[in-house]
């Protein structure tokens, strides 16, 4: 079975400016329920502490969190998050992981690995991306139990995730990596299947192998139709099922 671990999240000034990143990390939390609606943002000596950060890089990433609508800072009292849904192109994207905040869930998400990988061996990704790609495996936590084990595939024409995220750290959204590299995803196809866990995402998960699964293929093209990504995505539904909310 998992178990939690502590772990802590890298940023660094080769990433680009501090305050963006700690506004992104602190974004991420807000989306997926770390933070929930109508609670308070840590106060900022302890944002801080906590990014190894001066008072005014904590105070301008605030200040983006504001001008985005997510929190909102009242004099005396703290900063109060006001929303917690995506208003970007991608929101549709990643609708189902916000039900489940609305429901109160929380959800976290871990970087298990990023590499490059050869294909030569796999015709299905030689036929998608040629000889190599870029493999992220990661793990989304629902209240702190192994929920989806996610292996995504990208383009090797996008920029690698950079070695200093860590293995086990905190890796926000993929989407939103994605879009800092100036990619935008249009579109959407995904198929489901059930089946019984293999060894892999059995062990990552903590179920038992052969524990009946759904299965989530996906492929996410950009706006002229290229395939930026594909990723397998294997849920735990026996812990949640899965959920799909469609707009009237």
């Amino acid at each position: 079975m998992w178990k939690g671990r502590g772990h802590s999240v890298s940023i660094s000034r080769k990433k680009g400016p501090l305050y963006l990143q700690i506004k992104n990390i602190i974004k991420d939390r807000i989306m997926h329920g770390v933070y929930p609606l109508g609670s308070f943002v840590p106060a900022e000596p302890l944002l801080e502490q906590e990014f190894q950060v001066s008072k005014m890089t904590v105070r301008n990433a605030i200040r983006e969190l504001s001008t985005e609508g997510y929190v909102e800072r009242k004099s005396g009292v703290g900063t109060i998050v006001l929303r917690n849904t995506s208003s970007t192109k991608l929101s549709k994207g990643k609708r189902f992981t916000e039900l489940l905040v609305e429901q109160g869930h929380r959800m976290e998400k871990r970087l298990l690995g990023a590499e490059m990988v050869n294909t030569k061996t796999n015709a299905e990704l030689l036929e998608l991306f040629g000889e190599s790609c870029q493999r992220i495996e990661r793990l989304y936590l629902l209240d702190e139990q192994p929920y989806i084990h996610f292996q995504h595939y990208i383009t090797p024409g996008v920029a690698l995730v950079q070695a200093e995220n860590d293995k086990g750290a905190l890796f926000s959204s993929l989407y939103e990596w994605l879009e800092e590299k100036e990619i935008t995803l249009e579109g959407f196809r995904d198929r489901f299947l059930v089946e019984a866990a293999a060894a892999e995402s059995a062990a990552v998960l903590g179920v038992e192998p052969g524990t009946p699964v759904l299965k989530r293929l996906r492929r996410s093209y950009d706006s002229e139709g290229n395939l930026i990504e594909y990723s397998i995505g294997i849920y735990n539904t026996q812990l949640h099922p899965y959920l799909v909310s469609y707009d009237a």
